[in-house]
């Protein structure tokens, strides 16, 4: 009875009402969102369903590490057992354990068919583990040419098939969920032949919208059938409003830049607490932190590219017109691109901006209707913008799992002190190593 109370509070299962025709062995879903809306939890969700009805599930996660992936599992199980109002879940953990395997690769690593296929084999061979359903999330879809990589979709649906399994990819895209009746967005359109179906996620003002685009052959794009989850849980918004995910460390992710000072200090205490950590870059730009570097092409820059006018408008003063310069901006838009909150150490002036330069990542937020808070080093204290203002809030804590660090390169005691705090705050002591 237990099982089948905790089953039932699974909300993804709502979703399988979406796929009348159901998905058949071999055939590729995709969950396509933009960064940091809920891709990974996604899939986790939809592995615990699996894995509860005693099928088996390989995960395979691409730039995350086995704990980053463990500890989701684990988050999302709890929330659902409290909302099934179960309180004695070990057998059921053990249960579900017993029916997934995760296997992880760094992210220069392509991930190719031969890999999956290598791994597969090895975990029906010296496992007796053939999966029901095989989930990849993190693979690139435009790092190689359109039709490299609709031959590795092929080859990825193909080994599915052969193992009786289902397939789940997890797609990154920075364009917004499509209107009525038109295709689907990058990159799927290109391959939309090969995709027998798509969900898209929507996140709209703490809430996720989940639309089904596409169900076998047939694009959905004007049937209106949707969810609508919590982005922090996961769970059908409307049965526990006010609930958030209680996720470790090591289910967090630190955006920064990796340069001296503040970003080295906040990178520092990542590393210390365990979370993932992303120091976005590009060539020719130094970086004191050296764990977790993602240089940006010049490509990937020009996403961030604000005119100086508009620039000079919001900071109300102007930055050097050098190249560098301009790619320092450039990347902020990144870090704070795909966070849910902002972080920032230095100093507030009295036109409400913060100097320096990464009081850009404090524009951006502001822009982007980011929770932002700064740490004030001359006057020893966090600031939030709430309602056009900045207002004094001594004890932030960090609630998102994607949440940038940045700040000041002239970090005085107090200030790294502050980031400290915020870490133990957030996380409690350090783990002992």
């Amino acid at each position: 009875m237990k099982q089948h109370d905790l089953v039932a509070a699974f909300p993804l299962r709502l979703l399988e009402r979406l796929f009348p025709s159901g998905l058949a062995q071999g055939m590729l879903a995709v969950i396509m969102a933009r960064a940091g809306v809920g891709k990974t939890a996604f899939l986790v969700h939809l592995g615990l369903d699996v894995a509860m009805e005693e099928r088996n599930v390989v995960h395979v996660a691409i730039g995350q590490t086995t704990d980053h992936v463990h500890a989701w599992y684990d988050a999302l199980f709890e929330a659902l057992a409290d909302a099934a109002g179960i309180k004695e879940t070990e057998d059921l953990r053990s249960r579900i354990a017993r029916h997934r395997l995760i296997q992880t690769y760094p992210s220069d690593v392509v991930f190719t068919p031969q890999r999956l296929d290598h791994a597969v084999a090895l975990f029906v061979r010296h496992l007796n583990f053939n999966p029901d359903l095989i989930m990849i999330d993190g693979f690139d879809w435009e790092r190689l040419s359109h039709i490299e990589t609709a031959a590795m979709l092929g080859a990825f649906k193909a080994c599915a098939h052969r193992y009786g399994a289902r397939l789940w990819m997890s797609v990154h895209t920075h364009h917004a969920m499509p209107g009525i009746g038109t295709s689907l967005v990058p990159p799927c359109d290109v391959f939309n032949d090969i995709i027998d179906a798509v969900v898209f996620l929507d996140p709209r003002d703490g809430q996720v919208m989940i639309r089904v685009l596409k169900d076998g052959s047939r694009e959905l794009l004007d049937d209106g059938s949707h969810l609508l989850l919590s982005c922090d849980t996961f769970t059908v918004s409307t049965e526990q409003p006010g609930a958030r995910l209680t996720l470790p460390a090591a289910g967090y992710t630190l955006l920064s830049g990796g340069a001296p000072g503040a970003e080295a200090a906040f990178g520092e205490c990542a590393e210390i607490w365990g979370m993932q950590e992303i120091n976005f870059s590009f060539e020719g730009h130094q970086t004191v932190r050296t764990r977790g570097v993602v240089k940006l092409s010049n490509t990937e820059l020009a996403q961030g590219h604000v005119s100086d006018l508009y620039i000079k408008t919001k900071m109300h003063r102007t930055y050097p017109a050098t190249p560098l310069f301009k790619k320092v901006l450039q990347s902020i838009w990144h870090q704070v691109n795909t966070s849910g909150e902002v972080f920032v150490v230095g100093t507030i002036l009295p036109d409400a901006t913060v100097r320096g330069g990464t009081g850009w990542a404090a524009e951006l937020a502001k822009h982007w209707r980011k929770p932002l808070w700064v740490f004030d080093q001359e006057h020893g204290s966090w600031f939030t913008w709430r309602n056009g203002a900045w207002q004094e809030e001594p004890a932030p804590v960090i609630t998102r799992t994607r949440f940038t660090g940045t700040g000041t390169r002239f970090l005085n005691k107090d200030g790294k002190a502050a980031i400290r705090d915020l870490f133990e705050r957030s996380f409690g002591p350090p783990p002992r190593r």
